[in-house]
């Protein structure tokens, strides 16, 4: 007996009912967990989600979903979202702290700022792999600790604080701090720009020649080729905008949350963002209540284990079970399974 994986017609309800199903088993398995760990999953779940949109709700993870998502769709497995974060948010806490730059130009000169520097970053990865064949998973994630050890130099050397000792840059000039829509609440001009990245790359997708190249390449390079699209430019184009979006989370982070570069300055957002990704199949309009299930988990871990005393850690073991729910139900809606009877082999005479 031995498993079978036939392709599956189109459903587009099937499609739409796949992830939530995802959820649903996902929160179930977790909820088994919480209720071992001897809280009430209710409860916990409910803090969780008040967290994810009061707390720093879902805009960096809205953002490196999107840059995971556009990288995805031409089969460029972007693992740097971390590190273009990082290089977005050093360039924003560079840039908001420069006096000489008028005040109305801070705020966009740093989001700016930050997109050149994840571009710039996620295009090492990509020309490696379009020009020399590089393997972009090793040479992303590598990227990541390489970003990360230049910032703790940084944040250890020219950026110290010579007074305290902080180990923080300088703090960005009041100017550039990001508006706060409503006061009380982390809903700030990051949150905009997320939302707006939604819409920009949907279009983009659906909309224009590029989106259009991107999915022709993801699903099949090679007869990309002998259609006549250039694999190489348009791999090289989903790289940059998807290093982008990331470095713009970044920003946010800096002008909307930290208001200075720190160590701690992205808490796995760049990883977490490839299963929001995912868990969206690959859609931008899937990609808010995507980010929304993942910051519940993520960031309202953290209040869940404060108020119901269930480990910090099991947040991690959530995150890990939906994205294999994720797979799993992807690879249910693409394909079905079945047991087939092996034939009996004759013995020859």
């Amino acid at each position: 007996m031995r498993l079978v994986a036939r392709p599956n017609r189109n459903s587009p309800l099937r499609d739409a009912m796949m992830p939530v199903a995802a959820v649903a088993a996902s929160l179930l398995i977790c909820a088994v967990l919480i209720l071992l760990a001897g809280a009430n999953p209710l409860t916990a779940f409910g803090i969780m989600a008040k967290a994810a949109f009061w707390g720093k709700f879902a805009a960096p993870l809205i953002l490196s979903g999107l840059a995971a998502l556009v990288a995805l769709r031409t089969r460029f497995w972007n693992i740097g979202g971390e590190g273009q974060i990082i290089v977005g948010a050093m360039a924003a806490a560079w840039v908001g702290a420069l006096t000489s730059l008028p005040t109305p130009l801070l705020i966009p000169f740093m989001l700016i700022g930050a997109a050149l520097a994840g571009a710039a970053l996620a295009a090492v990865p990509a020309s490696l792999k379009t020009r020399l064949g590089v393997d972009e998973v090793v040479s992303t994630l590598m990227l990541n600790f390489i970003v990360m050890y230049l910032m703790q130099a940084l944040l250890s050397g020219p950026w110290k604080d010579p007074v305290t000792g902080w180990t923080n840059s300088p703090s960005i000039l009041r100017a550039a701090e990001f508006p706060v829509f409503w006061k009380g609440t982390r809903l700030h001009l990051g949150v905009l720009v997320a939302f707006l990245a939604v819409g920009v790359v949907g279009v983009i997708m659906k909309r224009t020649t590029l989106g259009l190249s991107m999915k022709i390449v993801g699903e099949n390079p090679r007869a990309a080729r002998h259609a006549g699209l250039d694999v190489t430019r348009v791999t090289l184009a989903a790289a940059l905008l998807s290093g982008a979006l990331a470095g713009l989370a970044g920003a946010g982070e800096i002008g909307g949350i930290q208001f200075q570069a720190i160590a701690s300055i992205s808490s796995g957002y760049g990883y977490a963002g490839i299963g929001g990704a995912l868990l969206a199949r690959l859609s931008a309009a899937g990609i808010i209540p995507a980010a929304l299930f993942i910051a519940a988990i993520t960031t309202g871990a953290d209040e869940m284990s404060r108020q119901t005393g269930v480990p910090f850690f099991i947040a991690d073991a959530m995150q890990g079970i939906c994205l294999i729910a994720v797979l799993v139900a992807m690879t249910l809606s693409r394909y079905q399974i079945r047991f087939r009877t092996s034939p009996e082999r004759r013995a020859t005479p």
